[in-house]
C-alpha cells in the first residue's frame, strides 16, 4: 500500500474506532435517525464540527512537533497508553452492554443539542488531542491521516444518522452494542501496538 494511502487507511480506522461507541452524541445521532428528525443538519453538525476539530488539532499538534522533535516520540507514547486504555474500556462495554432507547425531540432542539454535544463535551476535545499525536507520529503525512479521519466521521454519522430506522430493533439487543464495543476494543489494541512497534 502506497504510504499515503496508509495514511489515510489507519486515520481512517483510528478516526473510526474513536467514534464508534456508544455513547451521547452517538445515542443522540441514532434516536434522531430512528425518529426521521433533522437527520441532515445534525449529521452535517457532528460530522462538519469533527473535521474541523480534527484539522486544528492535526495543525497544532504538528506545529509543536517541528518546534519540539522529541514531541513525537512523547505524543507516539501517550497516543499509544490512551488507545490501549480506551480498548480497556470498550472491553469492559463490551461486558457490560448496555440498551439504547429512543426519544422525541423536534428540529430546533435536535441542532442545539448536536451542537452542545460535540462542542462542550471535554471527551471531544481529548480525542481531538489523541489524534493529533497519531497524526504527528505519521510526520509528513499527518495530512493523510487527518483526511481519513474526517472521512470515517462523515462515514459514521452519515450511516448512524440516515441508517438508524434500519437498525432499530438490531440495537435495541444489549448483544449488538456487545460485538460493536468488543469490534472497537479489537480496533483499538491493534492501533495502539502499531504506535509503540514505530518507536523502534
Amino acid at each position: 500500500m502506497e504510504p499515503f494511502l496508509f495514511a489515510v487507511a489507519a486515520g481512517f480506522g483510528t478516526g473510526l474506532s474513536l467514534i464508534v461507541a456508544i455513547g451521547a452524541q452517538n445515542a443522540f445521532v441514532l434516536r434522531q435517525g430512528i425518529q426521521r428528525r433533522a437527520v441532515p443538519v445534525v449529521v452535517a453538525i457532528c460530522a462538519g464540527s469533527d473535521a474541523v476539530l480534527i484539522t486544528l488539532g492535526v495543525a497544532g499538534v504538528g506545529v509543536v512537533a517541528g518546534a519540539w522533535p522529541a514531541a513525537t516520540t512523547v505524543l507516539t507514547l501517550v497516543g499509544a497508553a490512551f488507545l490501549l486504555t480506551y480498548a480497556a474500556m470498550a472491553a469492559r462495554r463490551a461486558l457490560r452492554p448496555s440498551v439504547l432507547v429512543a426519544a422525541g425531540g423536534s428540529a430546533r432542539p435536535a441542532v442545539l443539542t448536536a451542537v452542545a454535544l460535540t462542542w462542550l463535551n471535554p471527551h471531544v476535545y481529548v480525542d481531538v488531542l489523541l489524534l493529533g499525536s497519531l497524526a504527528a507520529a505519521h510526520g509528513s503525512l499527518r495530512w493523510g491521516f487527518a483526511v481519513g479521519a474526517v472521512l470515517a466521521s462523515l462515514c459514521w454519522f452519515s450511516a448512524l444518522g440516515f441508517g438508524a430506522r434500519l437498525l432499530t430493533g438490531f440495537f435495541a439487543k444489549p448483544a449488538s452494542w456487545k460485538v460493536l464495543d468488543g469490534l472497537v476494543a479489537a480496533t483499538m489494541l491493534a492501533f495502539g501496538v502499531l504506535l509503540l512497534s514505530q518507536l523502534r
